[in-house]
């Protein structure tokens, strides 16, 4: 599961924010929560625009996709801070992420209360038109006293509060499971796979569908290459190594962009015939529409389709299983990726033969499949010049662990 945590205070410092922390800490293996600030959120004004905030796109994409998000709220004057209040109205007039989604409250304040008052307000808020939250009734987790709260770790020191936390938290875990299932996928709006619009990486002056795409945007943009060095997250490769790495991968990769172009794929084999999932240089930079222009018409809607939940944020990833001869399983996983705003940035596509891996599995484990050697596996139709997918029952693996492929 993933969680957000919104620290409902603008203050440098805030023991709803440690607060925060430890719950991140202390329930690491049970769920994963990323905090997220609110302090650079303007004013609330109706006249003004939500999307020329930075920290409001990313609260707006995070929460948008988070299975649940949890709210720490200081106390203010017998309610929340108005920095938490502006920032749920703006998330509230143009745009609606809270709604529907499971919302759990919690506070920590410098006296006994604990934020009580402040939380009965956010509960209203938070249950206003325009918000439509679901909130976990009940479980109000109040810290009172928090400048004794916590140690030089930030972990809190009373044992019989961090267990009325732990039980609060996993009835929000179970609150979400089942919350889950009322959750009703954004309405689709139609992909343009045929690239007449452009995003601020677009080259352009050159025909997405030109054969010699990669040369002339190359040369266009002064693209470096060789042994130019690349600053990366973590570390610094040349073009050459960064290259290699690609191609020596044990998966057939390929990245589309968030104006659905292809740009491209590592050509782990040279021989197309000899891919899964068959590409030739002469597709990157091709418009989604060109790489799948063999597909009949039902399947370049699956095409839409999946692009279509994954820049919603309905999902994350979508695997698939392309019917494929006797000792593949031809698995694709489509996973979308984000910008620093967590706005939808594109595509990367993961293709291999799953057979493999799996008998090196059941190999090293000494197990085996019970009622056949080759599992198939529920999958739908996805933007691959390989084709659209077929579905199946799953295969049990008899072992005594119980466990299945």
């Amino acid at each position: 599961m993933k969680f957000v945590g919104i620290v409902g205070s603008n203050a440098e410092l805030s023991y709803n924010r440690k607060l925060l922390h430890f719950i991140k800490k202390h329930f690491e293996e049970q769920f994963e929560l990323e905090i997220l600030e609110i302090d650079e959120i303007p004013l609330f004004n109706p006249d003004g625009n939500w999307h020329d905030s930075f920290q409001l796109r990313l609260l707006y994409n995070k929460i948008t996709r988070a299975d649940g998000v949890i709210i720490a709220t200081p106390e203010h004057n017998h309610t929340i801070s108005a920095a938490l209040k502006s920032t749920i109205e703006w998330l509230s007039y143009d745009v609606h992420p809270f709604e529907d989604k499971p919302v759990m409250v919690v506070g920590a304040s410098y006296y006994d209360q604990g934020t009580s008052r402040a939380q009965i307000h956010l509960r209203k808020i938070l249950d206003a038109p325009g918000v439509n939250a679901y909130v976990l009734p009940g479980n109000e987790f109040l810290l009172g006293k928090a400048k004794q709260a916590f140690n030089d770790k930030g972990d809190i020191v009373d044992a019989g509060t961090v267990n009325f936390l732990e039980f609060c938290m996993n009835n929000f875990i179970k609150y979400v499971e089942v919350v889950s299932k009322l959750k009703k996928p954004k309405p689709l709006t139609p992909e343009d796979l045929d690239v007449t619009g452009s995003i601020s990486t677009t080259i352009e002056g050159i025909d997405p569908d030109d054969p010699d795409w990669v040369e002339k945007a190359a040369e266009k943009v002064g693209a470096v290459s060789g042994d130019t060095y690349v600053k990366l997250d973590h570390g610094i490769l040349t073009v050459n190594q960064i290259d290699m790495f690609l191609k020596a991968m044990p998966f057939e990769l390929t990245y589309a962009d968030d104006n659905n172009q292809f740009l491209y794929y590592n050509n782990a084999h040279e021989n197309p015939d000899s891919m899964l999932a068959k590409r030739v240089p002469s597709q990157s930079g091709n418009r989604l529409s060109t790489v799948h222009n063999s597909l009949p018409p039902a399947r370049i809607k699956n095409v839409e389709r999946v692009i279509g939940v994954l820049r919603n944020g309905d999902q994350e990833y979508v695997r698939a299983i392309v019917p494929s001869p006797e000792g593949i399983i031809n698995t694709h996983n489509y996973q979308a990726m984000y910008y620093p705003d967590g706005s939808y940035a594109g595509i990367n596509e993961i293709v291999f033969n799953f057979q493999e891996w799996l008998d090196w599995y059941l190999q090293a484990t000494g197990q085996h499949l019970v009622g056949g050697n080759t599992p198939t596996m529920p999958g739908t139709g996805a933007p691959s010049a390989g084709g659209p997918s077929a579905s199946g029952p799953s295969a049990s693996v008899d072992a005594t662990s119980g466990a299945s492929a």
